[in-house]
């Protein structure tokens, strides 16, 4: 990122830059962000707290770091999924594969995807970066879809709103896990709404 110290340029020197931000992605994720401190980053990536401070300024410029990485493993499969789309569209397959992939990433990142949520609500940057990520979602799929022959003058509204729907699914079913609802039948209920937004 623009504000680190330095790059390195060398692999042996891009591995310890590698192994700083996995420690810092797994120790956010077991402990929380402000429960870790940079000494027990570089502890747990096998080198010192200098070589930690020539590479980022301070822990959140490893969180940063950390976010994009989230964002690689939770969210691209998603934009792959609707770049491989092809026509005709079957938005129920569709809409089920979705979710099943969304609530199987979810529940694969559920500790640093937690992490990184609160984080939303102390730090600008990472609630920028969460939105800008909705933004790109949004257009890309509504992009995907327009390739595809799916045209209305407010696609932007439904993909967004689309995306919302799944995202407070995925939550329900990860996190909030209310015993008093039957999962199958909600996941059907989410398709079809799904489908009937897009048709």
């Amino acid at each position: 990122m623009a504000d680190m110290v330095r790059e390195p340029k060398q692999q042996r020197s891009i591995e310890k830059k590698n192994k700083i931000i996995e420690a810092g992605y797994q120790l956010f994720a077991e402990v929380g962000y402000f429960s870790t401190n940079t000494a027990e980053i570089a502890k747990k990536a096998g080198v010192s707290t200098g070589i930690v401070y020539g590479y980022f300024r301070d822990k959140r410029d490893i969180l940063l770091e950390v976010m994009e990485i989230y964002i690689q493993k939770v969210f691209q499969p998603v934009f792959q999924r609707f770049e491989s789309l092809k026509a005709p569209l079957d938005f129920a397959t569709i809409f089920s594969s979705t979710l099943d992939e969304i609530i199987a990433t979810h529940n694969k990142n559920a500790s640093i995807h937690q992490a990184l949520h609160s984080m939303t609500h102390t730090d600008e940057l990472i609630e920028r970066r969460f939105l800008e990520l909705e933004d790109e979602m949004t257009k890309a799929i509504a992009e995907a879809l327009e390739r595809l022959g799916y045209t209305r003058p407010d696609i932007f509204e439904r993909v967004h709103l689309a995306i919302n729907i799944v995202q407070s699914h995925a939550h329900e079913c990860v996190y909030d896990k209310h015993t008093y609802l039957d999962y199958k039948v909600l996941r059907e209920k989410v398709i079809t709404l799904l489908c009937q937004l897009f048709d």
